[in-house]
């Protein structure tokens, strides 16, 4: 967090590039999200300890919301994000770059 010259605390972004394993949702997955008001379009394979809750992942260039988590029995944890308004503004924190 950082205080603006008005003296009012905004949170900083943070950003953290990991490696990862990017996947398109399956048809299933893209078929029930949409069914629930969600646009799913990435699957973003990561290793458990790079995550640590992020909202928000940026992959070339555009922010997708996270908006389911799946841990794997292995030392994975699978990210399903959408596209959707609101996750291009600088304010949305914290994000992973991948």
């Amino acid at each position: 967090m950082s205080q603006d010259d008005y003296g009012v605390w905004r949170s900083t972004p943070k950003s953290t590039e990991v490696m990862c394993q990017v996947d398109s949702v399956t048809q299933t997955e893209f078929f029930e999200g949409g069914r629930n008001g969600l646009n799913p379009e990435f699957k973003f394979t990561v290793f458990f300890g790079d995550y640590s809750g992020e909202s928000v992942v940026e992959y070339n260039g555009k922010q997708y919301a996270v908006y389911r988590t799946y841990y794997r029995r292995t030392d994975k944890v699978e990210l399903y994000c959408e596209r959707k308004g609101g996750t291009n503004k600088t304010e949305v924190q914290p994000v992973i770059t991948t």
